[in-house]
């Protein structure tokens, strides 16, 4: 289930409103950690299962658990 990220962004560079779904699963590559996301500009469909990077904190966090489920 797609779920709607945050407020939507007034990006003024490109004079739209932006939004963000995502279904919110992280995914691995083989090289990198990512969720994918679907972009919006003023309701229109723009990018779909754009790959946004996770964070080194959050993947850090990720790590932990993996590991502490692991013992």
């Amino acid at each position: 289930m797609l779920t709607q990220t945050g407020n939507p962004i007034l990006r003024e560079d490109l004079g739209v409103e932006e939004t963000i779904e995502s279904d919110n699963i992280v995914r691995w590559d083989g090289e990198r950690l990512y969720v994918e996301q679907d972009v919006f500009h003023n309701g229109q469909l723009v990018h779909r299962k754009y790959r946004r990077t996770v964070s080194e904190p959050v993947a850090q966090a990720l790590w932990a658990i993996i590991n502490r489920a692991k013992q």
